[in-house]
């Protein structure tokens, strides 16, 4: 069967991540030490205990990581003597900070031009498992739906995403295929639900999953020409 539909994933496979995720944690911490320095200047290890203790209550909240993020910096705001709804309402300005510098990203310059040649030929999607929103990355136009495993209270990877995916899409696994950088996330949780998943790697590193990936890019810019051969 052809292909109809591909899916993305977002964080390190249209950019990279690690550097937006330490400067988004800095501009939290930089809104802390203005706003409220006793919480600023609390370690991240009394924040991962306060994220754990909000788990341990509500373990619904472990993939809607922005609800979660914010609860645990509204607990830290009533630590500190806070009361409500003061620590609720800084809990929320603070975490705009830090996603408002989440957003603060460039994508690869391979990424815009291969979505717009794909488009005109496939429905596009997103999945993901983090917090970033095409929407306010500007790449909103070039996908027809996007998943977040926040919204739906389901992580890649497991199959009931990819599953929804196919659904949103209209089309059967047969016809869909997964782009992403996570062996396990990304590659494993497509093909368990039935798609095909390239493996985006573009440092090269020596494969680690137990089922090899249906194929294998370096580039973004490579992927047209794969999905061309496949159709």
């Amino acid at each position: 069967m052809s292909i109809k539909l591909i899916t993305f994933d977002l964080d390190d496979t249209l950019w990279d991540n690690v550097p937006v995720i330490i400067s988004a944690e800095a501009s939290m911490r930089q809104w802390l030490a203005t706003h409220a320095s006793k919480v600023g200047e609390l370690p991240l290890e009394h924040f991962a205990s306060l994220r754990q203790q909000v788990l341990q209550r509500h373990p619904e909240l472990k993939h809607r990581i922005s609800v979660l993020r914010q609860r645990v910096l509204m607990h830290a705001f009533e630590e500190a003597g806070y009361p409500q709804p003061q620590a609720t309402e800084m809990a929320d300005v603070c975490f705009e900070a830090f996603i408002h510098a989440r957003h603060q990203l460039t994508v690869f310059p391979e990424a815009e031009p291969m979505l717009q040649a794909l488009r005109q030929h496939f429905l596009l999607g997103v999945i993901t498992n983090g917090n970033a929103d095409v929407q306010r990355v500007g790449l909103a136009d070039y996908f027809h739906f996007a998943l977040r495993a926040e919204d739906i209270g389901i992580a890649k990877p497991d199959a009931r995403l990819f599953q929804e995916a196919l659904q949103r899409g209209g089309v059967d696994a047969a016809a869909a295929v997964h782009i992403g950088d996570h062996p396990g996330d990304d590659i494993a949780g497509a093909q368990q639900a039935g798609l095909r998943a390239v493996w985006f790697n573009p440092t090269g590193k020596a494969w680690e999953g137990e089922t090899l990936p249906d194929a294998q890019i370096r580039s973004l810019a490579e992927l047209p020409e794969l999905l061309t051969r496949w159709k």
